[in-house]
């Protein structure tokens, strides 16, 4: 369970006013001492992650977010990183002082939750008598309880690769290594698809594009299928009989993460790029770019060679994303190993 990426964690997230007990409710929730807890109003500033395991769910990751109502310069921009945080939530919390009626700006995020259809509850915090007391613990089973029936049970496991599989076969994973690679590992995607031929009973051989050739040789029999890193595929598409089926890690991981049929459409916009036209694109990590970076300097001189357009490019990583999608003909993003279904599906419905 601790192995368990982010990425493929049920995300809580817990929101409310300053001051309404939403860290001494998480760390009540999680029995660790997670957040920071104080009586002074605005004490979580930024949105705090922990991975960890919630029985009966499992991983999950637990969202501690900033008060809604913030004010000042330095407020509003804690509000835009709580809202933000909804990207990727799959089940919200609202945390409210038991002693008030809701507030509009409790009542603004019922509706948020309700326009994106993240399931949720609402806890009422603070209270001697009735409902929860995070200080003194009465009423956190009952918490726990409703977050795991909001837990919805999966209906049919999604695979990477597996779904593709069986048992027995031979996958052949051609991985460029150049001075992008990192050094001494794998990066997630091929991490994540080995794992999943594992789990398969299938057998996961791995090679350089270089050795692609003498690789096929050595197999008694053809691979069921050769992955291949998406810089190399015009490099290893003709070393592949057209009888064995050729992809590549980020097709699988548009498929896993996203609608692959949509991602086939939305690359057509390629063929008709006009000048000036703005393309964004998006990567859900943060890494250090070197000299040959894929989403900042390869993507952008493949598609300006492709289109022979000049095309002018913006570039997000990480947690970053734009609200006003509005500016941009194409968004080219990346496989979202590190980013939760939630937060992939919210930027593709924003891109729709």
């Amino acid at each position: 369970m601790n192995t368990t990426v982010s990425a493929e964690r049920v995300h809580i997230g817990f929101y409310g006013l300053r001051n309404a007990g939403k860290s001494s409710l998480v760390n009540a929730v999680t029995g660790q001492a997670l957040s920071l807890v104080s009586d002074v109003k605005g004490t979580t500033t930024d949105p705090v992650q922990k991975a960890m395991e919630l029985l009966p769910i499992g991983p999950v990751v637990i969202i501690d977010t900033p008060g809604i109502d913030d004010e000042g310069e330095l407020g509003e921009l804690r509000v835009e990183r709580t809202l933000q945080m909804l990207r990727k939530t799959d089940i919200a919390v609202l945390v409210t002082d038991a002693r008030t009626p809701l507030s509009s700006e409790e009542q603004a995020l019922l509706a948020m939750f309700e326009e994106k259809s993240i399931p949720h509850t609402i806890v009422h915090n603070k209270a001697d008598l009735l409902f929860v007391s995070a200080t003194t613990g009465e009423g956190i089973d009952r918490v726990k309880d409703a977050i795991v029936a909001l837990c919805k049970p999966v209906e049919k496991e999604k695979r990477l690769i597996g779904d593709l599989l069986s048992r027995g076969d031979v996958v052949v994973l051609v991985t460029p290594i150049d001075e992008s690679a990192p050094k001494g590992r794998l990066i997630l995607p091929q991490q994540q698809t080995i794992r999943d031929i594992l789990d398969s009973g299938a057998l996961a051989v791995v090679t350089k594009e270089t050795e692609l050739p003498e690789t096929l040789a050595s197999l008694k029999e053809p691979p069921r299928l050769v992955v291949t890193d998406s810089q190399a595929f015009g490099v290893v598409s003709p070393m592949v009989p057209e009888s064995i089926p050729l992809t590549s890690f980020s097709i699988l991981f548009a498929r896993y993460k996203g609608d692959l049929i949509p991602a086939v459409r939305a690359a057509r916009t390629l063929d008709c790029l006009e000048d000036g036209a703005n393309v964004l694109i998006s990567e859900g990590c943060t890494h250090h770019r070197q000299c040959g970076d894929i989403g900042t300097v390869k993507l952008p001189a493949l598609i300006r060679k492709y289109t022979g357009k000049t095309v002018r490019f913006e570039f997000t990583s990480g947690g970053t994303f734009p609200d006003d999608l509005s500016p941009y003909a194409l968004i080219v993003h990346c496989g979202a190993c590190m980013l939760n279904d939630r937060e992939m599906q919210s930027r593709a419905e924003s891109a729709r």
